[in-house]
């Protein structure tokens, strides 16, 4: 069987909510696609309950079916009603939604559909980690497709490192305020730019709180919200950056530090769940805790202290470009998965329990 129904929200080609979770979605798709599989999209509204049930009531008998884990965490009873008519496999781009108490901790429900699931892909190890020890399946069931990275063109370097960036969703668990709270320790300096990438509609108490510390350390001109950009506005940001940082409270993988390296731009990250795993080269990354504002002051220091530094930095992250994981390695691991969960045996008492 190479037909394949893909489950996911409809915002996966909305540019104007792009995440990490749309774009691998995306890239799922269309590298299915270029490796024969039919790949049927059915879109999920977010508004309401009972969409991904119908749309799994739709199915025919036996069918395959991939479905967002996010939708999963919405309507994890749809799974659990259609485990022994469809071959359901779900993946899972995180253990659970970000909150702000970040435990990712699993609910009886979301377990319950979990269990039910014929595979679970999960984007990192870290994230297999965290169901397993959940119990979420048994450990033949979890597969690691993590994502790729395009390859990109060289970057080159300011002699100052004072160009910073920042790609991420403004929200509490990426920590875009302890950066903030970092570089307020530097205004006075006059040789650094930090430009915040990313969706300012996640979360609006927080971008309009965040607003008003800027304003108030007087980095309004220093510190920039650049929204949402598209591939090509992106690429050229990564191109003009000296360091990407990822100041994140949780994190499941990490694709914008992944793509950070593959443009050969040097990162500073958090040790934070399976963020390292996108580290390609660890002589490319500084890392710090998490929740820690002054760690990320004590690193920019040095950072700004030291031209040999950066210039080791560089030339590990330049090396990192080849390091790398490809979308065609993710695609080959997803499609072996489905190919296997699409010849089970689909008799009731063959459904994982």
């Amino acid at each position: 069987m190479t037909e394949l129904h893909f489950v996911v929200p409809d915002s996966i080609d909305d540019p104007r909510l792009v995440s990490g979770g749309n774009r691998y979605d995306q890239r799922v798709r269309d590298g299915l696609r270029a490796e024969g599989w039919t790949v049927h999209m059915l879109l999920v509204t977010g508004r309401g309950t009972g969409w991904t049930g119908r749309a799994l009531a739709a199915l025919p008998e036996g069918a395959l079916a991939l479905v967002d884990g996010l939708l999963v965490s919405r309507e994890p009873e749809a799974i659990v009603a259609h485990r022994s008519r469809l071959r359901i496999v779900v993946l899972a781009h995180m253990v659970a939604a970000p909150t702000d108490s970040g435990d990712g901790m699993l609910g009886d429900r979301d377990l319950a559909a979990l269990r039910a699931a014929r595979r679970i892909i999960a984007t990192s190890a870290w994230t297999r980690s965290q169901l397993l020890e959940q119990d979420a399946a048994d450990p033949h069931r979890i597969v690691v497709a993590r994502p790729g990275v395009d390859p990109a063109p060289a970057t080159g370097a300011s002699a100052g490192g004072g160009r910073l960036l920042c790609v991420a969703a403004v929200a509490p668990h990426k920590g875009q305020d302890l950066l903030v709270r970092a570089l307020a320790g530097f205004a006075d300096r006059d040789d650094w730019t930090c430009t915040l990438v990313g969706s300012l509609t996640v979360a609006p108490d927080f971008v309009a709180a965040l607003t008003a510390v800027i304003d108030a350390a007087g980095l309004a001109g220093r510190i920039r919200f650049a929204g949402v950009l598209d591939p090509r506005a992106l690429a050229e940001a990564y191109g003009e950056a000296d360091l990407v940082v990822l100041p994140s409270r949780s994190e499941s993988y990490g694709m914008a530090v992944a793509e950070a390296l593959a443009h050969g731009v040097p990162v500073l990250a958090t040790g934070v769940g399976g963020l390292p795993e996108a580290i390609a080269r660890e002589d490319a990354a500084m890392i710090v805790p998490p929740d820690d504002a002054w760690a990320l002051r004590v690193v920019l220091q040095q950072w700004w202290a030291s031209a040999a530094r950066r210039d080791a930095l560089k030339a590990a992250a330049l090396e990192a470009r080849e390091a790398g994981r490809r979308w065609e390695d993710t695609i080959a691991v997803l499609s072996s998965a489905l190919r296997e969960a699409a010849v089970e045996d689909l008799r009731p008492e063959a459904v994982p329990s």
